[in-house]
């Protein structure tokens, strides 16, 4: 039986894969950096990490926390370990984007909650965020974007206006709205320009290192959140039709 059990395959979806890549994946990142003396290491995040609901946000949360404590670890070479956040990737492979264009043809697009919301972000916007963590991060700090908000219902109906709409129910693990920044994280986050910065506790901190973390932020307001459906900014239907003919 023990001979049998080995050689069955495993299920295409494998939970444990979500573990060896997002979790032992940063383990190996973060000892062969700090074995090679690598200066710097930005790890890439997602909106999933925030406040996760399934198990693959649990592994990313794991991932961050990972990545942002091994700077105040036996990190005797002082590799600066900092995160990126964000969501989905305009355009990319598995956004939505893609998916209406091809479901457009159709007489329906399928939306599973008229509320949902998402983040929209450019990949010019995500890279040009991790090259500011590359040359600003000290080490322990999560950088999130700012970045507008855009209904699903919004996006559908920009892509084919035409189309009907049909409510198909929220999968399982998937959110109504997008969460980057939470109400905990909000006793360390500061606010810059065009991104915001969760920084370490003061107790893992140097008056002096910290001084230059917060250099030109502001404090957010405590139970402040950075959600998709509480954002400043939304995107419109004529930007997202403009950036479809130009990009896709």
């Amino acid at each position: 039986m023990q001979q049998l059990q080995k050689s069955l395959p495993l299920p295409r979806k494998n939970p444990i894969e979500a573990i060896k890549t997002n979790i032992q994946g940063a383990i190996n990142i973060i000892e062969s950096s700090i074995v090679n003396n690598v200066k710097k290491v930005v790890a890439l995040s997602t909106d999933k990490a925030c406040n996760p609901i399934n198990l693959y946000g649990a592994t990313k949360l794991a991932s961050d926390k990972l990545f942002v404590s091994s700077n105040f670890s036996e990190n005797k070479n002082k590799t600066a370990f900092s995160v990126v956040r964000y969501g989905n990737v305009m355009g990319s492979r598995g956004s939505i984007i893609p998916f209406f264009l091809n479901q457009k043809s159709k007489n329906s697009l399928p939306i599973t909650d008229p509320d949902m919301t998402r983040f929209m972000i450019s990949l010019d916007d995500g890279v040009e965020l991790v090259w500011k963590a590359i040359y600003q991060s000290l080490g322990g700090e999560i950088y999130v974007k700012k970045i507008p908000s855009m209904k699903i219902v919004d996006i559908a109906k920009t892509i084919s206006p035409k189309s009907r709409i049909k409510i198909i129910g929220i999968r399982p693990g998937e959110k109504i709205h997008e969460q980057m920044i939470s109400k905990d994280d909000s006793y360390t986050t500061y606010e810059f320009k065009d991104f915001f910065k969760i920084i370490p506790h003061d107790e893992f901190l140097s008056k002096r290192i910290k001084k230059r973390m917060i250099q030109d932020g502001k404090k957010v307001k405590k139970g402040f959140s950075y959600s998709s459906e509480n954002n400043n900014d939304w995107m419109t239907r004529e930007y997202l039709r403009k950036w479809i003919k130009l990009n896709l």
